[in-house]
């Protein structure tokens, strides 16, 4: 049979000629739109997987009443029924079952392109709300050209995946006087929460599997950089390319000249953008001199800005950070990025065996259920000993600026509520530099309250006093939020006795390993007593930290400032069953499953310690169990709800009905009684 001729130069003509009549100013294929969107589309992996070269059809920009530019990205097919691929879920399928991208499909359908194309401009320029348009047609029997279009939404929003807008026959709406009413019905689209929340599985999943390509090609083909000297230019690279709107443009790749010009070498470009960065965010002039200070050293040394082959050691490493990760932070996120970037990195760093077992990143979930179980809201003021990545601190954070938008119906003043949670409310210590720059880099990316994270040891400089800015002043703490390395003294129950003795009141929840309940740190826990209450003990999943060995932790959660007595009623929960199925597997296309209400049971907690046992619903009775503990003993803290061994009438009833089923059945095969006494 005759292969089916395209028809894609008809399609093409037919859409062009629309543009035409419509006076808007297209440009085709090999036409400029401008510099930053073609280097983007020329910097992304092509349609085939290959290096560069996207090229749609036909490309322009729109401005809508509000004077907001939006690309509009066109691909032409000449084939029925190419339109647009779309997976199980009804998306557009441009990813593969193992999440990597699917150039086959990309390569075939219209639509997929379009939105391919999409996704090289999210990445590489500022914009970040896309129109993807796919066009394909044949013809029919008597040779009318038939044509079908599809006409998605790509943006920062919708994680980049494309939402479709409507149905359409032409371009029309793209004409002066319907394309406002078009951005409307754009700006209508929502996703569901739990196309959200499946949304951020699979890019959680995206960025492990980036991560580890970036660590390894580092590694691997980047001699002479020092294990610090990858963390700070995996910062400093990120922070260069973040840009603010209107105030500071992203760093390019292209500006990146590979110059031996005293003052314009690669390490002085980036270092001039960072510094441009931090003079327009909030930050005290303290805290902007010591990042400066601190990526300085890696970023002028001469090694890094030697040009070999016409290219800079630093503008090669540059490239693969941006090429490898860029997506995933200008498009924007609510998971802890810098954490999940800081547990692949830190294995180059030279710290001992149990310096890395200390190393754990909080899961996001946990850490939103110590935030949670702090009673953190939007007039908190929270504080971590030991803040690491400052995962807890993005997820305390998140908690009150949440209240805020619920309570606060004023724009301005939920602003400036939103300003000073940032500004003020929020405190960290990290006592390692390169662990503290990604704490700075982590809380720049979800919202920027990083002005008081301080690189100070906690224990033995800290003195409660802010870090920056009103440092005379001391931090007024009223929730305490930690994960603390579980190698220092009393498994890390050090930490929570500090900080607890410098707050007067407020709530602590800090999740450690279970050990320091049952007496590893008997003396901590009889002393932090004497001030503070303990209100719950909840014991988690052994496999709670994935990648780790398993270790039993549990949940303690306080009240501050009130002693605990004899009498105090403690709530002891197993949540060994959290809901969350966990694998380890490398390859799995998910490892953390919600497999029974797990977001439902976390509530529960919540509102079990908060309110008691008539909010029990999916946990059982024999998970949830009401006791004390001794102020004096120390070890006590790690409770189960006792066992009740004396039988029931139930029981006494069943046992009987058991037996004489036995014996009917007996007589019924016409067996011989075993006790021959019965009935005598």
């Amino acid at each position: 049979m005759a292969r089916v001729q395209s028809v894609e130069p008809n399609i093409a003509d037919l859409a062009n000629g629309w543009l035409k009549t419509y006076s808007l100013d297209y440009k085709l294929e090999q036409e400029s739109l401008n510099t930053e969107i073609d280097q983007a589309l020329n910097d992304y992996a092509s349609k085939s997987g290959g290096a560069g070269g996207n090229r749609p059809d036909a490309k322009l920009l729109l401005q809508d009443k509000n004077l907001v530019s939006y690309p509009i990205l066109i691909e032409y097919k000449g084939y029925k029924d190419k339109l647009v691929m779309l997976d199980p879920d009804g998306r557009v399928a441009n990813k593969t079952a193992k999440n990597l991208p699917d150039f086959k499909t990309i390569n075939s359908y219209a639509v997929n392109g379009a939105v391919h194309y999409a996704n090289a401009l999210l990445h590489y320029t500022s914009y970040t709300e896309i129109i993807a348009i796919g066009m394909t047609g044949y013809k029919d029997a008597t040779g009318t050209l038939r044509h079908e279009i599809g006409v998605y939404y790509v943006s920062k929003s919708n994680f980049g995946i494309g939402q479709k807008v409507d149905d359409y026959t032409d371009f029309s709406f793209l004409k002066k006087g319907n394309f406002d009413q078009f951005i409307e019905k754009v700006k209508q689209l929502q996703l569901t929460q739990e196309e959200i929340e499946r949304l951020r599985e699979r890019r959680e999943q995206e960025i492990n599997a980036s991560l580890v390509k970036l660590n390894n090609d580092i590694y691997q083909n980047e001699k002479g950089l020092s294990e610090r000297d990858r963390v700070y230019l995996v910062a400093a690279s990120i922070i260069a390319t973040l840009g603010v709107p209107g105030k500071v443009a992203a760093l390019e790749k292209a500006e990146l000249k590979s110059s031996t010009e005293d003052g314009n070498r690669d390490g002085d470009i980036i270092l001039r953008k960072i510094k441009a960065f931090l003079n327009e965010k909030s930050l005290p002039q303290e805290k902007r001199d010591l990042i400066v200070r601190t990526l300085q050293n890696t970023l002028t040394t001469d090694n890094i800005n030697k040009v070999e082959n016409g290219e800079s050691q630093l503008k090669r490493v540059f490239t693969k950070i941006i090429d490898d990760l860029g997506i995933y932070y200008k498009i924007g996120l609510s998971t802890d990025f810098t954490g999940k970037l800081f547990n692949e990195m830190y294995s180059w760093l030279g710290f001992s065996q149990d310096k890395l077992n200390d190393v754990v990143l909080t899961p996001s979930y946990v850490a939103t259920l110590l935030a949670r179980l702090a009673r953190v809201n939007m007039d908190s003021y929270v504080w971590d000993f030991a803040t690491g990545s400052a995962g807890l601190l993005v997820a305390s954070m998140n908690e009150m600026l949440n209240d805020a938008k619920g309570k606060i119906k004023s724009p301005d003043a939920l602003a400036q509520k939103s300003a000073a949670i940032k500004a003020n409310q929020l405190l960290g210590l990290e006592i390692l530099s390169e662990v503290y720059m990604l704490a700075i880099l982590n809380m720049i990316l979800m919202g920027d309250g990083s002005s008081n994270i301080i690189n100070k040891d906690s224990l033995k400089e800290f003195n409660g006093n802010y870090g920056f800015g009103k440092t005379d002043e001391k931090f007024p703490a009223d929730a305490f939020v930690l994960n603390p390395p579980y190698s220092a003294p009393g498994n890390g129950m050090v930490f929570v006795e500090k900080a607890l003795s410098m707050m007067s009141k407020g709530y602590a929840a800090i999740i450690i390993q279970n050990s320091a309940g049952s007496g590893k740190a008997a003396d901590y826990n009889k002393r932090i007593l004497t001030h503070s209450t303990l209100l719950a003990s909840i014991k988690m999943p052994i496999d709670l930290f994935l990648g780790k060995s398993s270790v039993q932790t549990n949940v303690y959660v306080f009240r501050v400032g009130e002693a605990h007595q004899k009498d105090d009623v403690v709530k002891f929960i197993d949540f060994s069953n959290d809901g969350y199925t966990r694998s380890d597997r490398k390859k799995a296309s998910n490892n953390l499953k919600d497999t029974d209400h797990a977001k439902e049971r976390y509530q529960e907690v919540v509102d079990l310690i908060r309110f008691g046992k008539s909010k029990l619903n999916l946990l059982t009775e024999k998970e949830y169990y009401e006791g004390s503990i001794d102020p004096e003993n120390g070890a006590d803290w790690n409770q189960t709800a006792p066992i009740d061994t004396r039988p029931t009438l139930e029981d006494f009833k069943k046992t009987v009905n058991d037996y004489l089923a036995y014996e009917v059945s007996n007589l019924l095969k016409n067996q011989p009684k075993e006790d021959d006494r019965l009935g005598k």
